[in-house]
């Protein structure tokens, strides 16, 4: 132990994710055993900047390994960007001892870390929660699974519909500017035609694609469009491939942030406990300024500098995978 720790602070930041409760209930539990005192940090860096700390125990964190969203609440902080915000914030952690943190988020919340554990000596661990699976080494990151569950559910209803009228579907799915979300949605429910950013496709090959279904006696058709799209979205994409196709046959359905909330899966909630557990032990083994990951289904720990600026790429053998199987 590098540090004499005996009071970590946990809170969660940026966008919300399922499986985040599962992590805040880990962290709680494993700090616990340790005979460390943990508290809470709500609404995140903001909640650190206004002292909105306070004491949690394991009884605390009972009955929400279930539940969706995060009982620590989440924002997205401008004053902690700013060196005026973070000397206040860590005077307010130091007003309540606090020896290290286990932040829970994403790229921005890492960002935060990184910045703050290079000016002051709290050590933080960051935990993976973002729906988009975009980070760095890491697998998988807490919310990724639920969230593609929840979209291929409501693609499969959507193709029902699609099916009864022969129409033709744009369905965006998130993942900022990754095509994790997208990729997984259109194998998992069959898509005809897969758009991430990663993979450059213009509307004339889907205009070909779609062609061809015609001529094997297809009646309708399911394109997933991953939001960060590099020639747009679902909404534009339909535009100019209905103009060709028929704006008549064709619909656009955005998820949106329905792919966030409702319960987080087996895998989410088993991941979760993981990450927690693994990042209590982390800060007692000394370790600062790191995300904990999971690879090849071990712990992994990653510097923030790397899972912040590093590309973590989408699998280009699934990727020509998806392109064989919607044929």
């Amino acid at each position: 132990m590098a540090k004499d720790i005996k009071r970590i602070a946990v809170f969660t930041s940026g966008g919300d994710a399922p499986g985040m409760n599962a992590a805040v209930r880990a962290v709680v539990r494993t700090a616990t055993y340790h005979n460390l005192h943990i508290y809470r940090i709500n609404r995140g860096y903001t909640g650190m900047i206004d002292g909105e700390i306070e004491r949690i125990e394991t009884k605390d964190v009972g009955n929400i390994i279930h539940r969706g969203g995060t009982i620590l609440k989440t924002s997205r902080s401008e004053a902690f960007r700013t060196p005026e915000g973070r000397k206040i914030a860590f005077d307010k952690l130091s007003a309540f001892n606090i020896d290290a943190c286990v932040a829970i988020g994403g790229n921005g919340t890492f960002t935060g870390a990184k910045v703050f554990t290079s000016e002051y000596d709290i050590p933080f661990v960051g935990i993976p929660g973002t729906i988009d699976n975009d980070l760095y080494g890491t697998d998988f990151t807490i919310g990724f699974d639920t969230s593609i569950n929840t979209a291929i559910e409501a693609v499969d209803r959507i193709r029902d519909t699609a099916d009864s009228h022969n129409r033709l579907f744009f369905i965006e799915v998130m993942g900022r500017h990754a095509g994790f979300i997208a990729l997984a949605t259109g194998i998992g429910s069959g898509a005809e035609t897969i758009i991430v950013p990663e993979s450059a496709t213009s509307e004339e090959e889907i205009i070909a694609t779609l062609k061809k279904g015609v001529d094997r006696k297809k009646l309708f058709s399911v394109i997933i469009v991953a939001e960060g799209s590099t020639i747009g979205g679902a909404h534009a994409i339909a535009e100019k491939v209905g103009a060709v196709v028929g704006k008549d046959k064709t619909r656009v359905a955005v998820i949106g942030h329905l792919q966030r909330g409702g319960s987080p899966s087996a895998a989410d909630r088993m991941l979760a406990s993981r990450l927690g557990y693994g990042a209590v032990n982390a800060l007692l083994e000394g370790k600062s300024n790191i995300m904990i990951g999971i690879q090849n289904d071990n712990l992994s720990y990653i510097p923030f500098d790397d899972a912040i600026n590093k590309k973590k790429d989408l699998n280009q053998d699934v990727l020509g995978m998806a392109a064989i199987l919607s044929k």
